[in-house]
């Protein structure tokens, strides 16, 4: 046997030896889809707004990781830029918000509708917060006016005391 005869029976013994382990192989997994991120992915974008008493606040949505988490960057008169992180798991959507309070509370979002208008997420669990009584973000309702507006509304709890701050934004143009 020639060399090219031997180089084609080689071939062709690997392209049996692996045939069916190929065949059996299962195609990777589209993510399925999340109707909560699906809605928060629709705020990418930039955004400027106004607090409860006028201050002028403004937001910036990005995704991030290959489309896998969505980055909200909230500038404000009265703090440091936060930043909140959305991400789906499974058909459930959390997020975490690195807040100026030095913890970062994570939340889950409560289920909805197919198309929500509004959606809230509550806390689950906390880093760098030593007890629920020290001061963190406790809720978030972020509400869909339509596709050029959207407020949130963030409840912070310090103790047993409750503060909410609304914003309410505008699509920058």
């Amino acid at each position: 046997m020639n060399r090219s005869t031997l180089t084609l029976a080689a071939l062709g013994a690997i392209a049996l030896a692996i045939g069916p382990v190929l065949a059996d192989a299962k195609p990777v997994s589209q993510p399925k889809p999340n109707v909560a991120f699906d809605k928060m992915k629709s705020l990418v974008g930039e955004w400027e707004g106004t607090t409860k008493d006028g201050k002028r606040v403004k937001v910036a949505y990005t995704l991030v990781a290959d489309g896998s988490a969505l980055m909200e960057q909230l500038e404000t008169p009265m703090e440091s830029t936060m930043v909140t992180m959305y991400y789906p798991d499974g058909s459930r959507l959390l997020m975490t918000h690195y807040c100026s309070a030095h913890n970062q509370p994570r939340m889950r979002a409560d289920v909805m509708a197919p198309d929500p208008k509004s959606i809230t997420f509550t806390f689950l669990d906390a880093t760098n917060l030593s007890s629920r009584a020290e001061g963190h973000m406790e809720r978030l309702v972020v509400s869909f006016d339509d596709p050029s507006h959207f407020t949130q509304e963030w409840t912070f709890k310090a103790k047993d005391q409750k503060q909410t701050d609304l914003f309410r934004f505008e699509r920058k143009s």
